[in-house]
């Protein structure tokens, strides 16, 4: 028999697999470059905030860019690197390190428009802002152009409605109520009346707490007062047949004339009355442990709500929260002073 050949078994092939000429690289998140500025009137809180915006930052891995002189400073390209040491020793001081300024020429469009640009300029990614109303809107203009902006309320006023609570408002309070003290003893001493003007530009919130706080027999609150300068006299002369060896009247700024009203009222009774502007004093001073509470904390939310990519916010305290609000309807928002405080203000002065 024909030998048959023996047939060699087929070879196996295993197909590789092909090799992948895509490279998965892990992406990494460019850190975000964060501005902070202070504006318009300082208050005391404004550093506990700036150094919370700070530390919280560099702890999320920000770089962290502080703008000197509020928006003038902004337009004049006022920059300056901020790290952990900028910040030290600073949680106890009034004022503010970043100091502030007026600027008119914020208030135009070339003066918007020109600010929005030199935030791109510098690589901004966001630009936080400490400050009253007035920053607000500023900030709002700026956020109109494409900048991401996050506002924290910082000042004495607390007249922003969006929040219950505004930075510096509580050592404001507790300054103007100390002085008030003193000039209640050398009052009662003289058998005086005292008028007492606080701040508060248009509302009148430092004028009703501390005329509450001081016992005041009159309180004059912009909401509220109708100018009827005999009825304040006639309380006077009223208090003063009980026996009350004084009169002090707390008049807001909203209102003012302090100097004027004391000439009309010692005309009309005799009493000599004096008339004290408290200014100023009332924004200076170590902010309490309220204001370094509350600023500590907005200013670290407003760092976390950049982190987490919102845009264009308010941070706000409301019911006993830290709240972060949409910029333009934080803005439309409306708030007036407590109509019953001001009738247990009236009450408790008889």
């Amino acid at each position: 028999m024909e030998e048959r050949a023996a047939k060699k078994p087929a070879k196996k092939t295993t197909k590789k697999p092909a090799k992948k000429t895509e490279k998965i690289m892990e992406k990494k998140d460019k850190p975000l470059t964060i501005g902070v500025l202070t504006s318009g009137g300082d208050a005391p809180g404004m550093n506990a905030c700036i150094r919370a915006v700070v530390r919280v930052g560099i702890a999320r891995g920000c770089k962290m860019v502080g703008i000197k002189r509020g928006y003038a400073g902004l337009l004049a390209e006022e920059f300056i690197d901020m790290d952990v040491t900028t910040v030290c020793e600073t949680i106890q001081k009034g004022g503010t390190i970043l100091q502030t300024a007026r600027c008119p020429e914020f208030l135009t469009e070339e003066g918007q428009e020109h600010g929005a640009r030199i935030c791109k300029k510098h690589g901004l990614d966001a630009l936080i802002v400490i400050g009253g109303d007035g920053s607000f809107r500023g900030a709002q203009q700026l956020s109109r152009r494409g900048i991401n902006v996050v506002g924290i309320p910082g000042t004495i006023d607390l007249d922003i409605p969006c929040t219950e609570y505004s930075i510096g408002f509580d050592t404001a309070i507790n300054t103007a109520m100390s002085a008030i003290d003193k000039i209640r003893d050398t009052s009662s001493s003289h058998e005086r009346c005292s008028i007492i003007e606080v701040m508060g530009r248009n509302a009148g919130y430092i004028a009703l707490y501390c005329g509450i706080a001081n016992g005041a027999e009159d309180i004059l609150l912009p909401e509220f007062y109708d100018g009827n300068e005999q009825a304040i006299i006639n309380n006077i002369i009223s208090n003063r047949k009980r026996g009350k060896t004084h009169h002090i009247i707390v008049n807001a700024e909203g209102i003012g004339h302090s100097n004027q009203l004391a000439k009309t009222i010692e005309a009309a009774t005799g009493i000599e009355t004096r008339a004290t502007i408290l200014g100023y004093l009332q924004r200076g001073g170590n902010p309490t442990c309220t204001d370094r509470v509350h600023a500590s904390t907005m200013g670290a939310l407003a760092v976390d709500v950049l982190v987490a990519g919102k845009k264009n916010k308010i941070i706000a305290y409301r019911s006993g929260q830290y709240v972060d609000l949409d910029i333009e309807e934080a803005l439309k928002m409306k708030k007036d002073i407590s109509e019953y405080q001001y009738e247990v203000s009236r009450m408790l002065s008889l």
